[in-house]
């Protein structure tokens, strides 16, 4: 069985799901793909049951009912992965945002020792393609101010293309996981440090999605703005058995 699986979140992707499961499969690694469709009423989650019969055995569907945030459908994937014994576990966007040749890189980055790999977009500089200055911007300052308020070395602590081992996911409290958004990001890294995993950030070019549309609000942003200073507090009561 291939030790490497792909989660990939859905919510209206019809544009771009198809082409991103056909890249993923011509990799050069054997990569396993497992979609989290939050009930898309563009049709999203039937055209991956239809590819589910050209890629028999390597390509799953989780479906899930209304819009229930990003946060909980990477949870839902990984209980799904560890549950079945993969050994590397990422997470990655629908609109090729995330470019899947970084896959390679990010799972060589574990099995040289990292415990998680994040696709980090300001490891060396603003790697980052088609977004506005303003956004560029807010993103950037968000880690800088996750820094600032956690303590941890991590430059894209938002980043959503990441590869953990399975340990990693097995060891932490996945229901004690609570935000959804770019707060989710921070959480899972910030409490992987707090174990006491190795995570390091390979440097990825970031182009912003050309189809379908964007799922960013200022719920989001207002979510992981409050919710650093929380996930801080929390952490001086509780204790994080190292991993």
């Amino acid at each position: 069985m291939p030790d490497s699986i792909v989660i990939i979140p859905t919510y209206n992707e019809k544009e771009n799901i198809e082409r991103m499961i056909r890249k993923v499969f011509t990799l050069p690694h054997d990569f396993h793909v497992l979609i989290i469709d939050d009930g898309s009423p563009d049709g999203t989650a039937t055209i991956v049951k239809q590819l589910q019969h050209e890629f028999d055995g390597k390509l799953f569907i989780e479906e899930r009912s209304g819009k229930q945030g990003l946060g909980t459908a990477y949870i839902h994937g990984f209980k799904w992965a560890v549950a079945h014994h993969y050994d590397f576990i990422f997470e990655m966007d629908a609109d090729f945002s995330h470019n899947p040749d970084d896959l390679l890189r990010l799972r060589q980055a574990c099995i040289d020792g990292a415990d998680a790999a994040i696709g980090s977009r300001y490891i060396k500089g603003v790697n980052v393609v088609n977004w506005p200055m303003s956004r560029v911007l807010m993103s950037f300052f968000a880690s800088v101010y996750v820094r600032f308020i956690t303590g941890i070395d991590v430059q894209d602590a938002t980043a959503g293309f990441m590869c953990y081992k399975r340990k990693v996911l097995e060891t932490l409290n996945l229901d004690k996981i609570k935000f959804v958004g770019y707060a989710f990001q921070i959480e899972m890294k910030y409490t992987s440090i707090k174990h006491g995993f190795k995570v390091t950030e390979v440097p990825i070019i970031f182009t912003d999605r050309t189809a379908g549309t964007s799922k960013m609000s200022s719920g989001i942003f207002k979510e992981a703005f409050f919710g650093v200073i929380q996930m801080k507090i929390n952490s001086i009561f509780r204790k994080y058995p190292e991993g």
